[in-house]
């Protein structure tokens, strides 16, 4: 039955990326048909990164409430419906509205399954959880990519993830009798306050690091297609199925890294991250004629952003502790949404008004962050993380 159960909540983490690259794949064709500038794929992000802020820091509250297993089907559910809502918006403005549900069903899975995972596995699951969120972000590139060559348009390419995220409501749904309540000694008397979980020692460092990281990952996320096509000139349906190499070297590299986390432990995989990245930060960068490059510099920076994340989620209870580990991990969500809201846009602006050709540049200020900050958290916190018994 555990198995059986950790086997659904893989699915739920597919349903999370599914939808997660499909906006940068599309977006090269999308703001023209919407007659929208290059830059206001931030403004969608940001409503959807807003909505995630939202649901993150309710978290403690909900899954206390409802339990994980209700707002996980919950939370795919209002992502459904609002990925089937942008492949019937014929104008802007109605992308903006449908990106409110996606936001709060987007950080209303991620917080309560984290947390889940973070107290109930060992960390080898946490790796192979994020690694089938890639696989999501995988699969859908290429349905965007294969829509945008045929007639189906990104319209169908938004349709047919919508139609394999109600599938997987369905699932999730009726695995609801065997989610199990987490035992009593792991909660905290009652809910911790935002300022309470804000003065926990070493809460700042983390959750600056895990802003600068997935300031990194995001803004890969989102613009390495434009980047491909505006910068390297590759076709704009070329350059939507070779946006998928970031996420295939994240799904990689969350494979790979389940095996080894246990030996090395969190602190030395973020460390390996941060300087994977940075070689893939170099060959995106290096100022050659041809794409592969670039190309082969994606997929690179996608294998170090593999480990960062989960290890910085996995050592989250032994770091801040079992019964505050909800509280903290919606918090840690809430940052990192922050980190997807504002940063992306940021640089869509740098892309209209100066140069997209100053990616890597921009890629590189905030993985010196994440270094920083992860490292201070470190001497912060002079106990490792300890594994999990089970």
């Amino acid at each position: 039955m555990v198995s059986l159960l950790l086997a659904v909540i893989y699915l739920a983490f597919i349903s999370l990326g599914l939808p997660d690259s499909l906006l940068g794949s599309a977006w090269p064709v999308m703001h023209a048909d919407l007659g929208a500038p290059l830059s206001a794929m931030g403004a969608v992000t940001m409503i959807i990164s807003a909505g995630t802020v939202v649901s993150s820091l309710m978290s403690d509250f909900l899954t206390r409430k409802l339990g994980t297993g209700v707002v996980t089907v919950v939370s795919v559910l209002f992502t459904a419906g609002a990925i089937l809502g942008f492949s019937f918006a014929r104008d802007f403005w109605v992308l903006c509205l449908v990106a409110v549900p996606y936001g709060l069903g987007a950080g209303g899975v991620d917080a309560a399954l984290n947390n889940y995972v973070a107290l109930h596995y060992k960390s080898r699951h946490m790796s192979w959880l994020h690694c089938f969120w890639g696989v999501g972000t995988i699969v859908s590139p290429f349905i965007m990519g294969a829509c945008l060559a045929g007639e189906a348009g990104w319209q169908g390419g938004y349709r047919i993830v919508s139609y394999i995220q109600f599938a997987l409501v369905a699932v999730i749904a009726g695995s609801l009798p065997l989610w199990k309540k987490r035992p009593a000694g792991e909660l905290a008397a009652k809910p911790l306050t935002l300022p309470q979980t804000l003065r926990l020692k070493g809460v700042l460092f983390m959750l600056l690091g895990f802003f600068a990281y997935s300031a990194v990952e995001a803004t890969c996320m989102n613009w390495a297609s434009s980047y491909l096509a505006e910068y390297r000139g590759v076709a704009a349906e070329r350059a939507a199925t070779f946006g998928s190499l970031f996420f295939i070297g994240i799904t990689a590299g969350r494979l790979l890294s389940g095996f080894v986390a246990e030996k090395l432990g969190d602190r030395v995989l973020i460390r390996i991250g941060v300087c994977v990245i940075l070689a893939g930060i170099v060959l995106i960068a290096l100022p050659v004629k041809t794409e592969v490059c670039a190309l082969i510099g994606f997929v690179t920076a996608g294998l170090g952003c593999a480990p960062v994340y989960p290890s910085i989620i996995h050592s989250t209870p032994a770091n801040f502790g079992k019964e505050h580990s909800q509280a903290v991990i919606g918090v840690e969500m809430a940052s990192a949404y922050v980190g997807t809201t504002f940063m992306p846009p940021l640089f869509g602006l740098i892309a209209q008004y100066a140069d997209i050709g100053l990616l890597p540049l921009f890629l590189a200020v905030f993985l010196v962050m994440l270094f920083c900050m992860t490292e201070l958290l470190n001497r912060t916190v002079s106990v490792p993380p300890a594994p999990l018994s089970e």
